[in-house]
């Protein structure tokens, strides 16, 4: 039976690098956990080194600057590996060629420096997926007979995040790894930019070593998140340990943000054939 570790403090001394996800941990996407940044911050100043990484398809120093709108501490993170930057290196290896850009307007800056040439669906020689045009009306479906096309004209996609759906407030809203996924069940080429992939923790990971001077091994490499579909496969395919937060995007299915259901936690994560190396509520010291 799943155990809830009420303390990060328990653990902190296991490791030397945090690898902490964002929304779900640190902010619900309009305002920051408090204690979530305090813990982080209490890791740094006992010598380890934290790197956010986040499936957000913007660029980190952008992420930073909207987590000091949310309320997160500076002093809670050592760096950013954004789904975005990973983004900006697939994009810088394709010079001259067109993009269809689906996504909404905010997510704009993550072409900037690039020279890209953008084109309607019908003419473009690949395809940017950072969400949906409005997340807050549409679901995946909406976007079907567009993907046909894709599909038709053999479009590559670069989904620049690959998270399904993420908490907004109380609410549950679509990302752009549900209209990645449709596009892939239509036979649809599709390269994620983000967790649960390794590009984006080798970046994170290079991100740690400059930090703190040294690279440290897998066995004291912590990953914090609240997917099962990305965090925790994420930190399984990679090598390293994982501390599952339950009061994220699987809150709901396991019964309520304060006294989650671990039995169902359990089933989740056999049929997942994943296991955390612990579970805690919220990220608390």
């Amino acid at each position: 039976m799943i155990q809830l570790t009420e303390h990060f403090s328990a653990l902190a001394a296991n490791y030397d690098v945090v690898l902490s996800d964002v929304w779900g941990v640190t902010h619900n996407g309009v305002s920051a956990f408090p204690d979530a940044g305090e813990a982080l911050a209490r890791f740094r100043a006992g010598g380890g080194a934290v790197i956010l990484i986040t499936n957000a398809p913007r660029r980190g120093e952008e992420v930073s600057r909207q987590l000091d709108l949310f309320g997160v501490p500076r002093n809670a993170y050592d760096g950013i590996a954004s789904s975005g930057d990973v983004t900006c290196g697939v994009m810088a290896e394709r010079p001259g060629q067109s993009v269809f850009h689906l996504g909404p307007r905010r997510d704009l800056s993550i072409f900037d420096g690039l020279g890209i040439r953008f084109a309607p669906v019908e003419e473009a020689d690949y395809v940017v997926c950072t969400g949906l045009f409005d997340d807050d009306v549409e679901t995946p479906e909406s976007y079907r007979d567009m993907l046909t096309v894709m599909r038709r004209r053999a479009l590559f996609m670069v989904c620049g995040n690959p998270d399904v759906v993420v908490e907004r407030g109380d609410k549950l809203v679509y990302c752009a790894g549900a209209v990645a996924d449709l596009y892939g069940s239509l036979g649809g080429e599709v390269y994620y930019a983000g967790k649960p992939y390794s590009p984006i923790y080798e970046m994170a990971l290079a991100k740690a070593t400059h930090a703190r001077g040294t690279k440290a091994p897998l066995s004291r490499v912590l990953a914090i998140g609240d997917s099962v579909r990305t965090d925790l496969k994420g930190a399984a395919a990679f090598g390293i340990d994982c501390l599952f937060i339950t009061a994220g995007i699987h809150a709901e299915e396991l019964g309520g943000r304060h006294e989650p259901d671990l039995r169902r936690l359990e089933e989740i994560f056999a049929d997942a054939g994943l296991a955390a190396r612990a579970v805690t509520r919220t990220l608390v010291w």
